[in-house]
């Protein structure tokens, strides 16, 4: 297994794991506690640290998974997660509002089973909340150290600059972190829209989706299984499966057996090597499969110039 390496979150001192371990999908819905159990401790002795979790996954299950498998390792060796918006079926269940953003960290710290959240999302925006309470109500769950840093996921340039300004104006903790999709077919945000807020502003990125759904591994090449994500969902189909590419999925095979890794190695060392990118969530339904996520480490040092220019004429 290579040696884990780490990366500042963004322009805080904390440091991520390059790669981490996100609880959706599997924790607490596809797999049973001891699979869940050997797999999240199987990334920690690994050198991982980051764990990334929201109340939406599995209906809160996911967290209670974590939470039981996390709760005798040492806190301070630990960065853990929630995200908030998608919390239940009532009116003030859903969004940001200063009333369900403090509701739903203490009902996260309960099902984490710890004391406080290093990192706090916003899971999307939400227009029917105005920004600035919800920035001050991340500013008052970190006055109270209940939560540590705080971010979003999938907001806009514009939508984040706004909280900016707000926290400039009123003396108010700003979001350090974004967690955006980002992948070899899914770039623009990060390479483009959230530059200007990485380079000025600090802006960490933890990003989700590497792998695009499973299609970068080439698990789809012949189709796709009834039992994949893709069969099961059918909205998710119409959003990764796009004219052409599973066939540039193939092509890039050449250039991973080239490289003596899978296609899966190649996509997850390509995100995490972005200058922009604090550190890559991945998932996991088995032991093996944290271990060979965890190899693209390896692969890293080997997307020379010459193999990324390879990569870009190959999606092309």
């Amino acid at each position: 297994m290579p040696e884990m390496t780490y990366k500042r979150l963004g322009g805080s001192g904390l440091k991520l794991s390059t790669f981490s371990i996100g609880s959706w999908v599997t924790f607490g819905g596809q797999q049973d506690m001891d699979t869940s159990k050997k797999c999240l401790l199987a990334a920690f002795e690994a050198g991982v640290n980051f764990f990334d979790n929201a109340e939406a996954y599995a209906g809160g299950q996911a967290e209670v998974v974590v939470g039981e498998v996390l709760k005798d390792l040492k806190r301070s060796d630990l960065v853990i997660s929630s995200k908030v918006f998608w919390g239940g079926e009532g009116p003030n269940d859903v969004g940001l509002n200063r009333k369900h953003v403090t509701e739903a960290c203490h009902a996260a710290l309960k099902r984490l089973q710890t004391d406080y959240l290093d990192l706090y999302f916003c899971h999307r925006p939400d227009p029917d909340t105005p920004i600035l309470e919800t920035v001050r109500a991340m500013h008052t769950l970190i006055q109270q150290g209940k939560v540590l840093y705080w971010g979003t996921s999938e907001w806009t340039p514009e939508q984040l600059t706004t909280a900016f300004e707000l926290a400039d104006k009123y003396n108010l903790e700003p979001p350090t972190m974004e967690q955006p999709q980002y992948n070899l077919f899914h770039r623009d945000n990060v390479e483009k829209g959230l530059a200007k807020l990485v380079q000025e502003r600090g802006l960490g990125t933890t990003i989700w989706s590497p792998l695009s759904s499973g299609l970068l591994t080439g698990k789809y090449d012949e189709g796709i299984p009834t039992d994949s994500r893709l069969g099961q969902v059918e909205w998710l189909q119409e959003l990764v499966l796009l004219e052409g590419r599973v066939e540039k999925v193939k092509a890039l095979k050449s250039i991973s057996d080239d490289l003596g890794c899978t296609r899966a190695q190649l996509a997850l060392a390509w995100a995490a090597g972005h200058a922009h990118v604090s550190t890559v969530i991945t998932g996991a339904s088995r032991v093996s499969q944290v271990h060979e996520n965890l190899a693209a480490l390896d692969v890293i040092p080997k997307l020379t110039p010459e193999i990324r220019t390879a990569i870009e004429a190959t999606l092309a």
